[in-house]
């Protein structure tokens, strides 16, 4: 068997790499670490081109218009089609909001820079990820990055540096540092960016212009290697799992496992060659692209459809229906473009790719100024995607994290020229509640203030940001220069003690802090808060946190209206609500019991009846988001505060 040529093992090791990405996409528990399969991609695809370019810059024949063209027809006809696809389906089942996002990386991915986008947004693991249909696309544009530069340094290279081999590895080392060093600081650059993935399709560069050996290895060392490349890779799909920090250190298994993989397939017959070049996963490994291209869309519009999320015998179904389409795809676009039974000619298939990039950045462009077309959606579709923006006036109470005037403190109610006595002040979840405050009414028709600050918990913290401190100082000041007489303090409290559940750690009080030390900095923070306002004479109100909803359910209203199925019933049962407060919980019911002035006022009561927190009621959405209240779902809280707001409570 010779290095390059017809290599059956490499077409299965392309079925080695999918599979376990479509497998670790689709939920499958055993391909935690499916995910490197990606990692195995970048290593074959840099070993096959740099083989290329080696013979044909070494004889001469290079020619990058030829390689691009090339390129072009290899990649771009499958991926405009599911790109196509991808944006038919956003119309028919998307929200405006995402259908939006899908323009934005419709346009980006024609450019082939959706990698930067993603890499400004939520990380590759967190929920929010799976709302994004085109996500998968970000190694197509490390790709087709690495495609642009990467034959400009060879050719550059061979013609003018007798070593040119030494410093192909020097760039592989440079990029490897930039991975570890980038890896905790900013794992996201890391993951998504050329300069920290490129190393692993070097890698693949390096075995392809490794000179020849000037003896025959010997069988048994060809074995060992083979047998341990295999276990390597295996060993990172079944080990590694969305908490693996990766790429990192943890990403040199499945590469050199995939490196030692075709080496010592070129070097002679071994039994993990010979298992690779079965029919079946050769078969796969030639629709490995189309299926790539087609797996995640299919799997991000099937979890919009699905009321509960894509069921395990669900998921065999869509798994076979991505095999089906990448076999069409395989078939009827990739086969005929490469066969240049299509656009022959390079300058034909230059310019026939230029036009359909061109085309979809335009559509790109198109949807996401047009807001992603809101009047495509009527009826309850419609109703469930308007939920999703605040139409009481919310925005105007609550200073964000760019705004630079110092307060947007909102006084409700009808008669402005009475005093207030009574003060809500917290983070967004207290804007949230604006609509259930103005329902409630207030008594005697005095005003109530409203102070609230994005991503600002009322608490007193030792060492909170600068913007937030300012904050809850004025609105402290404002507590005891008003003679304020009840304070209610809400806030997304979880978030700021455990982070949020996908793992993001940055709202909490101390991203460092275990979480016995998150929990005692909040229970400390928040007495200190109660503390000063009740030396003030006024009484507290804790409002318990709002019931979190999993990520994407309130986007999944809108895709089910849009095919007719109903979201009766859709939420989190409410022993999970219960489980992420215990802490909280406690700590809220220790300072009432200790102070008669300290209130509880508790929403899962009223959200979470027969034992499951629904995200809709009587057809109306209660969330804006994952988190916060809808205009609606505010209201339906009135009554909780309708007896402070009235004076009928008794303290």
């Amino acid at each position: 068997m010779h290095l390059f040529g017809n290599r059956r093992d490499i077409d299965g090791l392309r079925a080695l790499a999918v599979i376990p990405v479509v497998l670790f996409h689709f939920g499958f528990g055993a391909f935690g670490g499916g995910f490197v399969g990606v990692d195995v991609f970048f290593v074959i695809s840099g070993f096959l081109i740099t083989g290329i370019l080696l013979r044909e810059i070494s004889s001469q024949r290079f020619s990058f218009v030829n390689f691009w063209a090339r390129r072009a027809r290899r990649i771009l006809p499958a991926l405009s089609v599911v790109m196509l696809a991808t944006l038919a389906l956003g119309w028919l089942l998307l929200a405006a909001k995402d259908f939006s996002q899908l323009g934005r990386a419709v346009r980006y991915q024609s450019l082939f820079m959706s990698n930067i986008l993603y890499m400004r947004e939520d990380g590759y693991f967190e929920p929010a990820s799976d709302l994004k249909p085109l996500l998968h696309t970000w190694s197509l544009a490390v790709e087709e990055q690495y495609y642009i530069f990467f034959p400009l340094l060879m050719a550059l290279l061979m013609r003018h540096v007798r070593q040119w081999r030494w410093m192909l590895f020097a760039v592989l080392l440079v990029s490897f540092a930039l991975n570890i060093g980038y890896i905790e600081r900013k794992p996201d650059v890391a993951f998504f960016s050329l300069p920290t993935r490129a190393w692993e399709l070097l890698c693949g560069a390096m075995l392809a212009v490794l000179p020849a050996p000037s003896r025959v290895v010997r069988p048994w060392v060809r074995q060992l290697v083979g047998t341990a490349g295999l276990v390597a890779v295996l060993t990172a799909v079944f080990t590694f799992d969305r908490a693996t920090v990766f790429p990192g250190w943890a990403a040199l298994l499945p590469v050199l496992g995939a490196t030692a993989l075709i080496w010592s397939g070129s070097q002679g017959p071994t039994w993990v060659a010979r298992a690779l070049s079965a029919p079946v996963l050769v078969w796969i490994g030639l629709l490995s692209y189309s299926l790539y291209l087609w797996h995640w869309p299919i799997y991000v519009y099937a979890n919009a459809i699905s009321v509960d999320g894509i069921q395990s015998w669900e998921a065999a179904g869509w798994v076979l229906l991505a095999l089906g389409l990448a076999w069409l795809s395989w078939r009827f676009v990739e086969l005929p473009f490469r066969e240049k039974r299509v656009l022959a000619g390079q300058g034909a298939v230059l310019l026939g790719a230029g036009l359909a990039m061109a085309v979809l950045a335009v559509a790109g462009v198109v949807v996401r100024s047009a807001d992603g077309y809101p009047q495509r959606l009527a009826g309850k579709a419609l109703e469930y995607a308007q939920a999703r923006d605040w139409q009481a006036g919310q925005m105007e109470c609550m200073l964000g994290f760019s705004d630079t005037q110092p307060d947007k403190a909102c006084l409700l109610g009808a008669n402005k020229e009475t005093p207030a006595n009574q003060l809500f002040w917290g983070d967004s979840h207290a804007a949230a509640l604006l609509p259930a405050i103005e329902k409630s009414g207030t008594r005697d028709g005095r005003p109530v203030w409203l102070y609230s600050m994005s991503g600002c918990p009322p608490i007193l913290s030792d060492d909170p940001p600068p913007r937030c401190r300012a904050f809850n100082e004025r609105t402290m000041e404002q507590v005891r220069r008003l003679g304020i007489r009840d304070v209610v303090l809400a806030a997304n409290w979880s978030l700021y003690v455990y982070g949020r559940e996908d793992g993001d750690r940055k709202h909490m009080l101390n991203s460092r802090d275990d979480r016995a030390g998150a929990e005692a900095r909040m229970a400390t923070a928040l007495k200190g808060r109660v503390a000063a306002i009740r030396a003030t004479g006024a009484q507290v109100w804790l409002f318990k946190e709002v019931p979190l909803q999993r990520l994407g359910t309130i986007s999944r209203l809108t895709s089910l209206a849009r095919i007719g199925r109903s979201a009766e019933g859709l939420g989190r049962p409410l022993q999970e609500h219960l489980a992420r407060q215990v802490f909280l919980s406690a700590l809220f019911e220790s300072m009432s019991s200790a102070d008669p002035g300290v209130h509880i006022i508790d929403p899962a009561p009223l959200m979470c009846p027969g034992g499951v927190c629904r995200i809709e009621v009587n057809g109306h959405s209660q969330y804006k988001d994952e988190d916060h209240l809808s205009d609606i779902g505010s209201t339906r809280l009135s009554p909780l505060f309708a007896p402070l707001l009235l004076g009928t409570t008794d303290y």
